[in-house]
């Protein structure tokens, strides 16, 4: 494989995990009760910064002029039905909703870790990385925070 389709492979890994991160949101966003519409503006709040990051990551992968991937990962739809599942169980709880927030966000962190390792990216996209995984690394402490708040 060449060093252009391996930084582009890269960087679709990068935009399915924030699609997964999209839907999860919107998703979770859905299992809300009343009493919990705080959660709603901060998974809104992480909506828009997944679509950012993943606009960034668009521009990159179409200055190689290669095909962005618009689906989302296997692992997160696989992810997702388990959510609905576990919902039936164990109810639409704020704590059950933060806990398979932050799995999502683990997620995320796992992605930009291995994206990072590869030794085929240049500097600029290496720093993006390193950036965008900054803001996420942020909302995942967010929503383990707020997960603790509720133990």
């Amino acid at each position: 494989m060449d060093k252009k389709a391996e930084i582009t492979e890269i960087l679709n890994d990068l935009v399915e995990i924030n699609n997964d991160r999209i839907e999860g949101y919107k998703k979770a966003i859905g299992e809300i009760k009343e009493e919990d519409k705080d959660l709603k503006t901060l998974f809104d709040r992480m909506i828009v910064h997944s679509m950012t990051i993943k606009s960034d990551l668009v521009r990159e992968i179409e200055v190689f002029k290669s095909h962005v991937e618009t689906g989302t990962t296997a692992k997160g739809k696989i992810y997702r039905a388990w959510m609905s599942v576990k919902a039936v169980f164990t109810g639409h709880g704020r704590h059950v909703i933060l806990e398979n927030c932050e799995r999502c966000e683990d997620a995320a962190q796992d992605a930009y870790e291995t994206a990072l390792e590869a030794e085929v990216l240049p500097d600029f996209i290496r720093q993006m990385l390193e950036q965008q995984q900054s803001i996420l690394g942020g909302a995942h402490d967010r929503i383990r925070e707020l997960r603790d708040v509720e133990v």
